[in-house]
């Protein structure tokens, strides 16, 4: 089951900051407005994310694989703070060392090759190159008039350790009614 989100803001009052970060809309289509709506968007899908227990909090590691397709510049801005260490994966490497795993552009195989590697680990996806999140990411990103929208994709979230509040699916409505 997916369910796609427009991220248009919140009244929940205990993750206001994350839903802050993470409902800003671009308001200009130049490549630094879309850079900085996927980066709030990605830091807000970050701070709802729960890693284990027994692995260390931060600074989280986010490996970028592929060419993503929004933007060059994936520098998450995480609510509170949170410190992200950015990475390039080169093909055809694994997801070892990596908390958040950006999926770009990638050859069908290595994204199969990736998804299948993180399934089971704590490991949070994202991708920008999958807009009706089908090929087994967490979150899928895609620009939309005025902003970026994301959708989410249960199965995959629900297959692993990673828990992610399930406040983030009341962030918004269908990402498909704007």
């Amino acid at each position: 089951m997916f369910v796609s989100l427009l991220l248009v803001g919140s009244s929940l009052a205990a993750p206001q900051l994350a839903m802050e970060a993470a409902s800003q809309t671009i308001v200009d289509g130049s490549p630094a407005g879309v850079a900085t709506g996927v980066n709030r968007i990605v830091g807000g899908i970050i701070s709802y994310a729960r890693w284990p227990a027994d692995l260390p909090r931060a600074p989280r590691t986010m490996c970028v694989a592929g060419t993503p397709q929004l933007t060059d510049h994936i520098a998450p801005a995480v609510p509170g703070g949170q410190s992200i260490v950015v990475r390039r994966l080169s093909a055809p490497a694994n997801g070892s060392g990596c908390d958040i795993l950006f999926l770009g552009r990638m050859p069908v195989a290595d994204r199969q090759r990736l998804i299948a590697w993180v399934r089971g680990r704590p490991v949070l996806t994202i991708t920008d190159d999958d807009p009706g999140c089908s090929f087994g990411a967490m979150f899928c990103l895609r620009a939309r008039a005025p902003g970026v929208s994301f959708s989410v994709n249960l199965d995959a979230i629900g297959r692993g350790p990673l828990r992610i509040d399930p406040r983030v699916l009341q962030i918004g409505s269908d990402g498909d009614a704007s």
